[in-house]
């Protein structure tokens, strides 16, 4: 659908598509930190809950829009994100107010390390997304268009290892211990990817809204 002209509904479908993919992936860079305890005594970083619609929301854009749409996506992705570090990095190095002191601890550590992740986030974030709509496109031309499920799912297995090493090793390397990390890498991609399978609804629903077949 790469050559087709979009419509105005077309438009706010994906306008609305777009919020839901950087709203999932700032969520996934500012409260990704937070780890919380897992089966057999691995840890998972809460950001499982959203960042598997960031990869998930490129496959649905892409199997209605096309390939040019989802690298669209991609792109607004890493605009926003270098854009965040360097909000983070000016509202990091100006001057405090002494009536806001009592949080500038508080602050600077969780924004210093927020920015950290911001930056392991665009790394990882650029390389994985690509490769997600590459091998996602691949499989289409493969598999053919049936069994979105199925090329979404695979796309993502790998897409999702590139992102969790290279994101977990930039942002998290010297703050946790390595069989920490170890762990957190290994339940992350495994956790992700489950929570990819469970939102393959989703991704249906997502498809007919954009197609029409659900009403606005």
């Amino acid at each position: 659908m790469d050559k087709v002209s979009l419509t105005e509904r077309d438009t706010k479908k994906i306008l609305i598509a777009l919020a839901i993919y950087l709203a999932s992936l700032f969520a996934a860079n500012t409260l990704g930190l937070k780890i919380m305890p897992f089966i057999l005594g691995l840890h998972v970083s809460v950001a499982v809950f959203s960042f598997p619609f960031v990869f998930l929301t490129t496959d649905v854009i892409g199997e209605v829009y096309g390939k040019k749409m989802a690298k669209l996506f991609v792109l607004a992705g890493f605009i926003a994100t270098a854009l965040f570090i360097v909000y983070s990095f000016l509202s990091l190095a100006l001057p405090w107010d002494p009536a806001g002191e009592w949080a500038h601890q508080s602050y600077d550590q969780i924004f210093g390390i927020s920015v950290r992740i911001a930056i392991a986030s665009i790394v990882a974030f650029i390389v994985a997304e690509y490769q997600d709509v590459v091998s996602f496109f691949y499989f289409k031309g493969t598999i053919g268009s049936r069994y979105f499920w199925l090329r979404s799912n695979l796309s993502n297995l790998w897409s999702q290892l590139l992102d969790t090493v290279l994101f977990m090793t930039i942002a998290f390397a010297g703050v946790y211990p390595t069989p920490v990390l170890i762990r957190i890498m290994i339940t992350w991609w495994l956790f992700k990817v489950a929570m990819g399978v469970l939102y393959t609804p989703l991704s249906y629903l997502g498809i007919r809204f954009l197609r029409g077949t659900v009403k606005t």
